[in-house]
């Protein structure tokens, strides 16, 4: 059974808008390319399925975060993995060089985190969410949000210290 090209048009234009943010979400839950692409390539076959009515862009990027989300959960507990920093393939999401180098070093720390801190982290600080926004995409409250990041900041620093010893 084909797809209709109204259909297309709208897994489209979804898919543009919304792959590259949510691989970056599945890459730093999962630590590696493979499993990201499979993550998002399940979501946007679940949207395609579901056909889900949204009240609003806002809705919309929720939905798509969140079943971002629990698709990575359900990867780690299939796998029965909870982290890894492996990381050999994030070359494309950088531009080049030097950059290329942090952007690795970054998604490692990311991965070696908890998913409840590098979920929040990647949210806030790469994809630009505000503190309320995230706590309604990830229903937590608003200081659940903020702990987390702290936290969170808190596990990258002392990760990045290791690291660096």
């Amino acid at each position: 059974m084909g797809v209709t090209g109204a259909k297309k048009d709208i897994l489209s234009a979804v898919y543009d808008k919304h792959s590259d943010m949510l691989f970056r979400l599945a890459l730093a839950q999962l630590g590696n390319s493979e499993d990201a692409m499979d993550a998002v390539h399940d979501v946007f076959l679940k949207f395609f399925d579901v056909q889900p009515d949204f009240r609003d862009g806002e809705h919309e990027r929720a939905w798509f975060i969140r079943s971002t989300v629990n698709r990575c959960h359900d990867i780690q507990r299939h796998k029965k993995i909870r982290s890894h920093p492996s990381l050999d393939e994030i070359g494309d999401v950088a531009a080049h060089g030097d950059e290329r180098e942090a952007t690795r070093q970054l998604y490692r720390a990311l991965s070696a985190l908890p998913e409840k801190y590098s979920s929040v982290i990647t949210l806030h600080y790469l994809e630009g969410f505000s503190v309320e926004e995230i706590a309604t995409m990830l229903r937590i409250t608003q200081s659940g949000v903020k702990m987390r990041l702290s936290r969170g900041r808190e596990a990258l620093r002392r990760y990045i210290e290791t690291e660096e010893e």
